[in-house]
């Protein structure tokens, strides 16, 4: 049963989170950690990394698309 619930799960890498995101790579590790010196970077919402190799990470996919719907939504309600 729990293969069946992982089969849809696709990892993406840095450069597919930034195309999807629209960030840039420092805009995304801004955003994975707390900065005194720039506090309004950090975004606990924003998807962890998973490693996927011994110098490798990547993303959840269905983790990054939730959050860009969080996004849209939060964006649209400020209308």
């Amino acid at each position: 049963m729990a293969a069946q619930l992982q089969t849809a799960l696709t990892i993406l890498r840095r450069k597919q989170v930034e195309a999807r995101t629209g960030l840039s790579r420092s805009a995304i590790y801004a955003k994975l950690r707390h900065n005194p010196k720039r506090p309004g970077d950090y975004d606990p919402t924003f998807p962890k990394q998973i490693s996927v190799g011994a110098k490798a990470v990547g993303w959840i996919e269905a983790e990054v698309l939730d959050w860009i719907n969080a996004q849209i939504k939060k964006s649209r309600k400020a209308d």
